[in-house]
């Protein structure tokens, strides 16, 4: 096995197209499960990822792309020329632009690559023993991860950057499996700033909470959105603001003549937006990408990023964009972040948010969404690890689940309170997207359209 800058380097030396894009990504990753108030399992692994992006040039550009996991030196020509051939038979590439231009190694480009160990849930597992002597029984799995990508192009690029990210989910139960369960999580870069008592007090509480149980049936009820379900809501609309979709006619951004940049959405100053340097949500500050799609290009690798407000206080104002739309349309190149957060609601958290509430509903999670109607932005899922009722300011009992049909844009038409920004960790979307800050939010008419059995 050689060194990742190596291996980046010699796959660049002997392509024998016009132009060549290579990423290499070293991963260190460690996890713990737990189950029935024991740890059962932990391990550590490395591996690496390494991607050949071959262009070749002419009356039309085309492009050719070859993933690898292997660390054998004598396969780096073979996958070299296969990213060529894929080329060569490939369709016009119609996100063809001159590729960025470099200045050179970045001072830390020699560097190893950063790992992780077993070591970094330490204080996490002392937390998680206090609570295995309680009554309820706890789930869960934590993970840590740290990714450092080399990016290195024939016009001269050569960008490296180190995301360290990791997440810790707990489920409690109390009597027995088929008995109420409540979920807590959070997200981290490593695991000093997780609360686990925090977690654990939480999830007894709700469990306290279940006690007592009241069927409701779907109608449309004054909801409170933790920050956790805000967030999965929020991701999959900027997964949805792409440019050249909106401007073509055919999502939820678009509007007769062009976009809906320009359109408030409410009258309360939200802003969501993506910040490579937001701290504790760090994330590449350049374009890394292994292929094209609407909202980004492989022929963007290199391209500085910087912050995107999607939405600015409560008006549409952004949408992805690569350079060869941005250019088409007349638009800024902006590409999806990978953090996202919610800002300018007021101070409030969860529970002086409940202490407002005469009557309505507080969810916990929700999972398993997916898009109903991609013109309206409207998605389906369901509630899950509890569903509580607020009665008087309190709360007084777990509900039954419910399935929801629901936008994200019209949701945040229809807010009429965000409660403070805090750090979270959404459920939904954890597998690739965990560095989000949400408020809580009040829908006064959230739409639980049927009844869900399932626990």
């Amino acid at each position: 096995m050689i060194e990742a800058q190596e291996q980046l380097e010699r796959a660049l030396r002997c392509s024998t197209a016009d132009e060549t894009i290579v990423l290499v990504t070293d991963t260190g990753q460690a996890s713990l499960r737990w189950a029935g108030n024991s740890m059962t399992t932990n391990g550590i692994s490395r591996s690496r990822s390494w991607t050949v992006i071959a262009v070749l040039r002419g009356d039309t550009t085309r492009v050719g792309v070859v993933t690898s996991s292997s660390v054998d030196p004598a396969d780096i020509a073979p996958t070299v020329q296969a990213a060529v051939a894929a080329a060569a038979a490939a369709a016009p590439a119609e996100d063809a632009v001159p590729l960025v231009g470099g200045d050179g190694e970045p001072g830390d480009w020699a560097d190893a690559a950063a790992g992780t160990d077993i070591t970094v849930f330490g204080r996490l597992v002392d937390d998680l023993a206090a609570g295995f002597d309680g009554a309820d029984q706890l789930y869960g799995f934590a993970h840590h991860r740290i990714s450092t990508t080399w990016l290195g192009t024939s016009s001269g690029v050569r960008r490296r950057f180190t995301e360290p990210e990791g997440s810790v989910e707990i489920n409690g139960k109390r009597g027995g499996l088929t008995g109420p369960s409540a979920w807590a999580g959070a997200g981290t870069r490593d695991f000093t700033d997780v609360d686990a008592p925090s977690l654990l007090a939480e999830l007894s509480r709700r469990l306290d909470w279940a006690r007592r149980t009241v069927e409701l049936p779907a109608g449309r009820y004054e909801t409170l959105l933790p920050p956790s379900a805000v967030a999965d809501l929020m991701i999959y609309l900027m997964w949805s603001m792409e440019g050249r979709g909106a401007e073509e006619g055919h999502t939820a951004l678009s509007r007769p003549g062009g976009t809906r940049v320009g359109e408030r959405l409410t009258a309360l100053p939200l802003t969501l937006f993506s910040d490579p340097a937001a701290p504790g949500l760090e994330y590449a500050p350049f374009v890394t990408a292994t292929a094209s799609s609407n909202s980004v290009s492989v022929f963007d690798n290199g391209m500085d990023l910087a912050r995107v407000d999607w939405v600015r206080a409560g008006t549409v104002h952004a949408l992805a964009y690569p350079r060869a739309a941005a250019a088409e349309f007349g638009a800024p190149a902006a590409a999806p972040g990978q953090n996202l957060l919610l800002t300018g609601g007021g101070t409030a958290g969860v529970d002086e948010m409940v202490a407002r509430t005469e009557r309505g509903l507080l969810l916990t999670t929700l999972w398993y969404i997916r898009e109903v109607d991609p013109a309206t932005l409207l998605l389906t899922g369901l509630t899950r690890d509890g569903v509580y009722l607020v009665e008087d300011g309190a709360v007084t009992a777990e509900v039954n689940n419910f399935r929801f049909n629901e936008s994200p844009l019209d949701l945040l038409r229809r807010t009429t309170e965000a409660g403070g920004t805090q750090r979270t960790l959404p459920r939904e979307w954890k597998d690739w997207f965990t560095r989000t800050a949400m408020p809580p939010l009040r829908i006064p008419d959230f739409h639980m359209s049927s009844v869900s059995r399932a626990r």
